[in-house]
């Protein structure tokens, strides 16, 4: 009779990572229309007396039942013009609202991009290689939640539209539009974050009245940059300047005044909103402008897999009292005859025989000297 555990060999233990992924879509009806603005009843959005960003649910927020969807926030850097315009202004208001701009551009950037060789924080890089060229400095952020993008958000899977005509409205539907996503980025993306992977966000369609406008070729521009791990978009306030119109190339986004976007109630553009406005104000307007969002979530199922390999003499004896009668193996008629016992379960011990996991078998089998069998004990976490 065999001891009644037996040792894996180091072949015996397998690893195994398997990707799951699920569909997101987020209307921009959910967004910004389907239920109250903030500070009114039954809103799904919810402001904050700090100011700093606000919170969007898929129901009302006091609902029980209401999942947070993402926060978002606007913020610019020490470098940008409006911060600096925003700085010389002499409305208190005005430079409180700035401070909050820059704290939350800092701390994103902190977060997302890190420090470089002096220890200070770096800016956003358009094209992500964190060098000495373009920068995001007037930025959104949506921080996506946790319960929506699991692990991660799936590489080359995001897209969004948002409104570009030039009027602002809070209950029209917008008929131009841009396409923005990470096409690409499954297998071209970056790992330069301290926040792990993350893609460029490019302007790849842009619509007037539905109609894809022309030349096509020419719509490629950088819209921002998407941090799949972290589960958070930053995305260029430019995408909301030099709204399309005859004179101007298709895609082409920059900083031109006489063709903005209107962005907010008070016929601003969003430099103005920006620079002036509070964070809601900027959070509010990009919400109305906001036509959808869809990517892929990814949740990482890691398993570990343990064959149990059982020979003909290992196991052929029962620590069941029922085992034994009177001393005697009862499943045995002679005391000559192969000693049989039935394996219904497998039980994992660490290295000091403490008992870990318990595995149970849907139906008996039968151990006897004339067979071998190998039962798969698999573990998912």
């Amino acid at each position: 009779m065999t001891s009644t555990t037996k040792k894996f060999n180091t072949s015996d233990i397998i690893t195994t990572t398997t990707d799951l992924y699920e569909s997101i879509p987020i209307t921009g009806s959910v967004v910004s229309g389907a239920y109250a603005e903030p500070d009114q009843a039954n809103s799904n959005v919810k402001s904050y007396t700090h100011g700093m960003f606000q919170s969007v649910y898929d129901y009302p927020h006091l609902s029980s039942s209401a999942n947070l969807l993402f926060d978002v926030t606007a913020g610019f850097s020490g470098d940008s013009t409006l911060e600096a315009a925003a700085s010389a202004s002499a409305t208190a208001a005005v430079k409180t609202a700035r401070t909050k701009k820059m704290n939350m551009y800092n701390q994103m950037s902190q977060l997302l991009v890190g420090y470089d060789t002096t220890g200070s924080h770096r800016s956003f890089d358009q094209d992500g290689n964190l060098s000495s060229g373009t920068k995001y400095n007037d930025v959104v952020f949506l921080a996506f939640s946790r319960v929506f993008t699991k692990d991660s958000i799936q590489k080359g899977s995001y897209t969004m539209k948002v409104g570009i005509n030039s009027g602002y409205s809070t209950s029209t539907a917008y008929s131009d539009y841009l396409v923005i996503d990470d096409t690409g980025a499954a297998t071209n993306h970056l790992v330069n974050s301290p926040a792990g992977e993350y893609g460029i966000l490019k302007v790849t369609g842009e619509y007037t009245s539905g109609t894809l406008n022309t030349p096509s070729t020419s719509i490629e521009s950088m819209a921002g940059l998407i941090y799949y791990d972290a589960g958070i978009v930053v995305l260029s306030k430019e995408i909301f300047n030099a709204y399309h119109s005859s004179t101007n190339t298709a895609g082409k986004i920059g900083s031109g005044s006489s063709s903005d976007c209107e962005f907010g109630s008070a016929s601003g553009t969003a430099n103005s909103v920006l620079q002036d406005g509070t964070i809601d104000d900027f959070a509010t307007a990009f919400r109305n402008r906001l036509i959808n969002i869809s990517f892929n979530n990814t949740a990482e199922l890691n398993s570990t897999i343990y064959h149990c390999r059982v020979s003909g003499n290992d196991f052929n004896y029962s620590t069941n009292p029922t085992y034994l009668d009177n001393s005697k193996i009862r499943v045995k008629e002679n005391g000559t005859d192969a000693p049989v016992s039935y394996v219904t379960g497998v039980g994992l011990y660490s290295e000091n025989n403490e008992l870990l996991a318990v595995a149970k078998l849907s139906q008996p089998i039968k151990n006897s000297l004339d067979k071998d069998f190998t039962i798969k004990v698999r573990l998912d976490y």
